[in-house]
């Protein structure tokens, strides 16, 4: 096989993701043949006429026709005979019960598929489609071989390449990506990508197909996240006599924590002495005044099921000895006011575990105040379960539960026994997954 120093493209669905592709690839000096099955709208794409209303787009179309980078038609047959790499950007709407309707991507799939069937050379097929993780595995790979009778990754190319294009920005946003997600079954598709994308400097991802399906989705869910939350807090402080505008603007203002990484890996509950009460505090003082906080009502639902979850994966195992190496809400701190470690160890106890927990920086005998105040009303038998050391709280354990980052934990996970089981809830090294044997982390 040999890779193409500069592979010909065809894109099928000639839509807002589909036309704006196009051009810019075109003015990066490619040559384009894009497919649609309404013949008017490729006839008009083969004129220069754009589909959609986009800022630059209609110049960018004209001048790619004018140089004859750009045609259009009908025929995925044709489309496949007379380009190396061919880029799905069909829609994937919802449909009434809320699931992906994947009709559009299947046909496309389909017709590719048989044009691979015919062609001698080998072809990459790369979907931009938006859709959920598995549907490439699942649904688009099974279409693909099944009508080409080809092996994907084997035969011919495959890979999911997300987009992230906002209207009215496209053509910018597509020259300056934030990030490039690259999901790669073989090598000579990645090549061929690369060689397409050599003009952009953003930061690539290559990660595998699946994974790549679900940032496209993290990406989206967080943006209308975002939107919910500052159109929440705007209400609030409406209702108060604020603007929420001078609210937020102070708040993204923050790089270090509000508009960071800070927060932004999957892990154990939040807890300590600020989040909890001031997000109880917030909701109340809301309903007070008749507004509605349904996103801030579900952050609290979301936090006590992370909670369940944890407590859920220790019952599951079976075994009722169990060591919890970590207690306060993070390393570093003695703070045990609302830390979800706390209502596991009291749910634990309860139900009759024996448990033994560690923390080098939670001593009975040293706590005061509130902190004492919540640990007698929360976890009383606290002073009966703590231990000196680690390997006190390993010696007869069967399950050790990582509740903290301390970074001794990691050097206690790497000495266990064969027969410990491990729980963790921070991740102690990024190497490890999930094994379905003897290590289960919460939520990776």
């Amino acid at each position: 096989m040999t890779s193409v120093s500069k592979p010909r493209v065809s894109i099928f669905g000639i839509g807002y993701v589909g036309a704006v592709t196009a051009a810019c690839i075109c003015k990066d000096g490619f040559s384009v043949h894009a497919v649609d099955v309404n013949q008017a709208k490729a006839d008009s794409l083969g004129k220069g006429i754009s589909p959609i209303v986009e800022p630059g787009l209609p110049e960018l179309l004209k001048g790619a026709v004018d140089d004859g980078l750009l045609t259009a038609g009908t025929s995925a047959v044709y489309a496949i005979d007379n380009t190396d790499l061919s880029i799905v950007c069909v829609g994937t709407p919802s449909l009434r019960n809320g699931n992906l309707d994947l009709s559009y991507v299947a046909a496309v799939a389909e017709d590719i598929g048989k044009a691979i069937g015919q062609k001698a050379g080998y072809h990459s097929v790369v979907m931009r489609s938006t859709m959920l993780p598995g549907s490439m595995d699942k649904t688009v790979i099974p279409i693909l071989e099944r009508a080409s009778g080809k092996k994907a990754g084997v035969d011919f190319g495959i890979a999911y390449y997300p987009e992230f294009l906002r209207e009215a920005t496209a053509i910018a946003d597509y020259e300056n990506p934030a990030v490039i997600v690259l999901g790669i079954k073989d090598d000579e598709t990645l090549s061929r990508l690369r060689v397409i994308n050599s003009k952009l400097t953003s930061p690539e991802f290559l990660v595998d197909i699946k994974t790549a399906e679900a940032i496209k989705y993290a990406n989206n869910t967080w943006h209308a996240v975002k939107i919910s939350f500052a159109n929440e807090i705007g209400n609030i402080a409406k209702a108060a006599g604020i603007d929420g505008h001078k609210v937020m603007e102070a708040v993204c203002a923050d790089k270090r924590l509000n508009i960071s990484t800070v927060y932004m890996k999957p892990g154990m509950a939040y807890g300590g002495s600020c989040l909890p009460k001031d997000l109880r505090a917030l909701r109340y003082s809301a309903r007070s005044m008749e507004v509605a906080t349904p996103l801030l009502d579900a952050v609290a639902d979301s936090n006590d099921n992370q909670i369940d979850r944890a407590f859920n994966m220790i019952a599951a195992t079976g075994k009722k000895n169990v060591a919890m190496l970590g207690l306060s809400f993070k390393a570093g701190t003695d703070d045990l006011r609302e830390s979800p470690l706390v209502e596991i160890a009291e749910r634990l106890h309860g139900k009759g575990f024996k448990v033994k927990i560690y923390d080098e920086n939670v001593r009975y005998s040293a706590l005061t105040g509130a902190n004492l105040s919540y640990v007698r009303a929360h976890l009383p038998h606290l002073a009966d379960l703590l231990v000196a050391s680690i390997e006190e709280a390993k010696e007869d354990a069967d399950v050790l539960v990582v509740g903290n980052n301390d970074f001794r934990f990691g050097e206690a996970v790497g000495d266990k026994r064969d027969d410990q089981l491990v729980i963790d809830f921070v991740r102690v090294s990024k190497e490890v997954r999930s094994n379905n044997q003897d290590y289960a982390g919460l939520c990776w």
